[in-house]
């Protein structure tokens, strides 16, 4: 027969359990909230004040006064000059700057001789979703320039054509296609799914099968029994990451421009970053279920704050900062630079550095966990 009092019981018994714990709590309040914050001050999908440096080859009223344009636009923000067009090659490659402005020898004199010259804008497409919305208020800003400048005895310059206009090079995807900057980046998505969570439930499986005092009492020491958990994971995250370079090259024609050393290098970085990661979290969690709790935390901000779905310089300042402490970040900027720019060493050497200090900072991190874990 039908018990209401057996179901109240149970109904109690469930909300008592859930009480004590505290993990499943946490995440019940945080994930919305999380998703809500993310979701309505990070998400951007028209970035403004992308970095950008000019050549400035002819400086004049009428080049200043464009600069100064291109800045008030707010989709500009004109991190400097540069002198050659290799350093502004350099600087796209490397991702330092978004756009390079170059204004050709003899610009106004040209305008002025009715000659309508052009002012060169080299464009990073690699995103083409960043990029976009900076493009299209070109036209704008060159009316606003010539309404501004040429008036008075230069009013009769305008009156029959544009004076100048904006050219623009689209260096890396110039068809712009969107998947040139997803699928690269889903190394790093897949890596960090199959790295985190899978890592994540070694230790835990191993205290929810029983065999914990066994490992406990082989003569091995933490970063020992730690090695040997993550190694077999790094195989596995090389063997994923190949599978998708592959079916990226013959399903989407999106080849690596770059050097295979510097990828596999990158690679192998980053997935040892995300073993030790989901490492840390199986020492302090209990169970399987409190590690995948966990892990979530880890996927959504990777997710949201990294550039892989959402332009990076769209975000405010603080969710820059945010994104700036997740590996993800700069993985992906070595990925894409590699694959799409042909970025050597040199061009991405900041992003080596800082996955090389996830690594360390993770691992001591764990190492301290774990001996407490032991204790």
């Amino acid at each position: 027969m039908f018990s209401r009092q057996r179901i109240k019981g149970l109904i109690k018994k469930e909300f008592i359990q859930l009480k004590r714990d505290r993990p499943t709590l946490v995440m019940i309040v945080m994930i919305p909230v999380v998703q809500l914050l993310l979701f309505g001050y990070a998400v951007n999908t028209d970035p403004k004040y992308l970095p950008a440096s000019v050549i400035l080859r002819d400086d004049t009223f009428l080049t200043r006064s464009i600069v100064s344009a291109l800045e008030r636009s707010e989709y500009f923000r004109i991190a400097g000059a540069v002198f050659s067009d290799n350093a502004g090659d350099a600087r796209l490659r490397s991702g330092k700057d978004m756009f390079v402005i170059t204004f050709p020898d003899g610009f106004t004199a040209d305008v002025v001789r009715g000659k309508a010259p052009s002012v060169l804008i080299e464009a990073d497409a690699s995103d083409p979703t960043s990029v976009s919305g900076a493009l299209g208020a070109l036209q704008g800003i060159a009316e606003s320039v010539i309404a501004k400048e040429l008036k008075g005895p230069l009013a009769d310059l305008a009156a029959v054509r544009p004076p100048f206009s904006f050219t623009v090079q689209k260096k890396y995807n110039p068809e712009g296609f969107t998947r040139y900057n997803i699928v690269p980046g889903l190394i790093g998505m897949v890596l960090i799914f199959t790295g985190v969570m899978m890592t994540a439930m070694a230790l835990t499986r191993e205290r929810e099968r029983g065999t914990m005092e066994n490992l406990l009492s082989m003569p091995a020491r933490p970063f020992e029994i730690m090695v040997g958990k993550i190694c077999p994971f790094i195989f596995i995250g090389f063997f994923q990451s190949g599978v998708i370079l592959f079916l990226a090259r013959f399903l989407f024609g999106i080849p690596v421009l770059g050097s295979g050393g510097v990828l596999a290098a990158a690679l192998l970085l980053f997935i040892t970053c995300n073993l030790l990661l989901g490492y840390l979290i199986s020492t302090a969690a209990k169970n399987q279920t409190q590690a995948l709790q966990m892990s979530i935390f880890v996927l959504l901000p990777s997710l949201m704050l990294t550039g892989f779905m959402f332009p990076f310089y769209g975000m405010p300042e603080w969710a820059q900062y945010l994104g700036s402490c997740i590996p993800l970040t700069y993985f992906l900027r070595i990925v894409r630079a590699v694959m799409l720019k042909g970025a050597g060493f040199a061009d991405v050497a900041p992003n080596f550095w800082s996955l090389t200090a996830f690594v360390a900072i993770i691992t001591l991190i764990t190492m301290k966990a774990y001996k407490k874990t032991l204790d």
